[in-house]
């Protein structure tokens, strides 16, 4: 990188992947909390010897190089302090940390990658949950415990669904969902010995019960529980997890979907029980060409089906359950489907467009879809979706990680585009103006989201519980909304995570 290169960064402004630091003679101490927000988000570059004036707005005016005075020493002091207790862990190679010159001027810039699951959380200091920090638009923020948790829980190379949930037996077991899963599985798999098995047996060999040898202790595991639990058990223990499908194809002003499927007291709200509503629902307007196999049974399934139905699996295989409050949410709309988790991803993006690589956080759970013919073999599922789209000729399925609100949402549109207007479509996509978006966006828009728009004056900042007061909910779920207009650019967040202020850009 050249420094005009790295002028065009800078005169970017800060932002989720850059910070710059004033280290006239000196690295400070915050280019550490950087590194470890860095690290705990997605990656970004530390900048040395860029002032920044924050009385100006253009960030050309507001982040001034001036150089630092000796840059190979404050080089070998990072070094130093990087590999030393300052950390817990360096992720460096030396082409992360560079020198840039440009006649008296002298900039230090530090690539800090993204860390892998195993490694998080990163932090300053000897104790993770006084030292952890993570990124959050223009700025770094001590990691609530929550958030660490979250980062402990994902260094697991197991997974976390199979854990024991104590005091939770075969008495919370679903009778009647379990009957079900049990004949499609006969169906797929004649003549298998567990066939032959009673229900706790069966529960055993699929790692939804479990004895611990070296305690003693048994029960449900979570996949167990979560996925052919009684509704009532499920809520008792996991009062936090929501599963929410939504129809959106045929919304109006007035309407804002035209079928739902939510708890509402019908049906034992577990996670196959919501996976086989759901999915029929998902692809009933999908085209089905008839053909016979071997000319007698009628074979209705697609390679699209499959696609949407490991769209779905994905969702429900990688979500963390353990979060303090999550939502599994699926959004059929006329054009596309949308499946959003709690949980953010534990590989690296690259990784997971590559396929051959899966570190799904319920393996017990794919296993249990797989084995009555949902979901493709570890590592296999997204690359299949994104064959099935191309062969389609529609957008490239999107992975879009929100680390703010801890979710992941995978976007599949059945759209078209023309080769040689692809490139440029994606960009107008990426870059839209406000005024696109808010009229892409429109339909979308809940009624209280819109609420809060209308009650916030552009350019005035407003703490959540401001929000919360005007429009007469609790602070956690407008502080969700928030969020989720941030995450539309139609808000925009300073501060950190206690003191966070939302202002509505002035037109």
């Amino acid at each position: 990188m050249n420094m005009q290169e790295l002028k065009e960064l800078i005169y970017q402004g800060e932002k989720v992947d850059i910070e710059c630091k004033k280290a006239e003679k000196n690295v400070p101490k915050s280019a550490y909390e950087s590194y470890s927000a860095f690290a705990n988000t997605k990656g970004g570059y530390i900048i040395l010897g860029v002032r920044e004036d924050k009385t100006k707005t253009d960030p050309k005016e507001r982040f001034i190089i001036q150089g630092i005075e000796d840059a190979p020493k404050q080089k070998e002091d990072f070094w130093n302090t990087i590999n030393g207790n300052k950390v817990n862990i360096n992720l460096l190679t030396d082409d992360d940390v560079k020198i840039v010159e440009d006649g008296s001027i002298s900039l230090i810039v530090i690539h800090v990658p993204r860390a892998d699951f195993n490694m998080r959380p990163v932090y300053v200091g000897e104790n993770p949950y006084k030292g952890t920090y993570k990124r959050n638009h223009e700025g770094d923020y001590h990691a609530t415990e929550h958030e660490i948790r979250g980062m402990i829980r994902d260094q697991n190379p197991e997974g976390n669904d199979n854990q024991i949930i104590e005091y939770y037996t075969m008495d919370d077991i679903d009778k009647e969902t379990l009957r079900k899963y049990r004949q499609i599985f006969e169906i797929r798999n004649d003549g298998h010995v567990w066939n032959a098995l009673d229900d706790k047996s069966f529960l055993e060999k699929l790692g939804g019960y479990r004895k611990d040898r070296k305690t003693g202790v048994e029960g449900l595991t979570l996949a167990g529980l979560l996925m052919f639990g009684t509704g009532q058990a499920i809520r008792e223990r996991f009062d936090n997890v929501f599963m929410d499908y939504r129809n959106e194809s045929q919304v109006t002003a007035d309407i804002r979907w035209n079928d739902r499927i939510t708890y509402d007291g019908t049906w034992e709200n577990n996670l196959f029980n919501f996976f086989t509503k759901v999915t029929p629902k998902l692809t009933e307007d999908l085209k089905k060409p008839f053909k016979l196999e071997g000319g007698v049974q009628r074979i209705d399934d697609t390679p699209v089906h499959k696609a949407v139905r490991e769209g779905f699996v994905n969702m429900i295989i990688h979500a963390d359950y353990l979060m303090d409050a999550g939502v599994l949410k699926v959004i059929k709309r006329s054009d596309s489907f949308e499946f959003t988790n709690p949980g953010i991803l534990k590989l690296p993006l690259e990784d997971i467009y590559r396929g051959g690589n899966s570190k799904s956080r319920n393996p017990h759970m794919q296993t249990m879809l797989r084995l009555v013919g949902f979901g493709d073999n570890a590592g296999s599922g997204f690359p299949t979706i994104l064959a099935v789209w191309k062969s389609e000729g529609w957008i490239k399925p999107e992975l879009i990680e929100d680390t703010n609100l801890d979710q992941v949402t995978l976007v599949m549109k059945m759209e078209k585009e023309s080769d040689d207007k692809s490139a440029e479509k994606s960009a107008e996509n990426s870059a839209e103006n406000s005024a696109d978006l808010k009229n892409r966006e429109g339909m979308a828009l809940s009624e209280r989201h819109q609420q809060i728009l209308a009650i916030m004056e552009a350019g005035i900042e407003y703490s959540t519980e401001q929000v919360a007061e005007k429009i007469g909910l609790k602070g956690p779920r407008t502080r969700q909304l928030l969020n989720e207009l941030v995450n539309k650019e139609l808000l925009a967040c300073i501060g950190t995570t206690k003191r966070r202020r939302y202002i509505k850009p002035v037109d």
